[in-house]
């Protein structure tokens, strides 16, 4: 840590993860944006959706895209089998769900325990990774899923939603 305000950031991400897979990798997001976790169903395909959009459930009245985050990462075909889980996700004003492998637990992780994600140079877009949770040998890549779902490139949320 270089200075203040980065040990300050670092610090304020520390807090409870719900911990999922993706391919070989593990990642984390902050638990108070899970609303349930629910099993994958085949979701209403919609035309001209992005490749990683798979469609819509109707959850209780309410229309909620689907995004597979396999296929937003590059992480090869996805299989759906009866791990395969869907998170429901409250970001801004919108619900929105997102395919994972499987859900392994949720993880508590102290400041000291989170490191800065590495520099990956300009091939990667990482503004959505907030850094690496390390529990052991364990290591969870910890992602900002506001400003990743909030991305230009997801197109589903607007990030003037998320000031409001």
């Amino acid at each position: 840590m270089s200075n203040v305000s980065e040990l300050h950031a670092t610090a304020n991400n520390a807090g409870e993860y719900l911990a999922f897979t993706l391919g070989q990798e593990e990642y984390g997001i902050d638990i108070q944006k899970v609303s349930e976790i629910r099993s994958y169903e085949t979701p209403t395909r919609i035309a001209n959706a992005p490749e990683f959009v798979k469609g819509v459930v109707n959850l209780r009245g309410i229309i909620v895209p689907i995004v597979d985050m396999r296929i937003k990462f590059n992480l090869g075909t996805p299989t759906y089998d009866q791990f395969t889980v869907v998170i429901i996700l409250n970001i801004g004003h919108r619900v929105v769900g997102m395919v994972v492998d499987r859900v392994s637990d949720v993880t508590t992780l102290l400041p000291e325990q989170i490191k800065p994600s590495p520099e990956i140079g300009s091939a990667m877009n990482t503004d959505h990774i907030v850094g690496l949770g390390t529990i052991d040998e364990r290591m969870l890549i910890l992602v900002d899923i506001d400003k990743l779902m909030s991305s230009a490139d997801m197109g589903l949320i607007e990030s003037t939603a998320l000031a409001a």
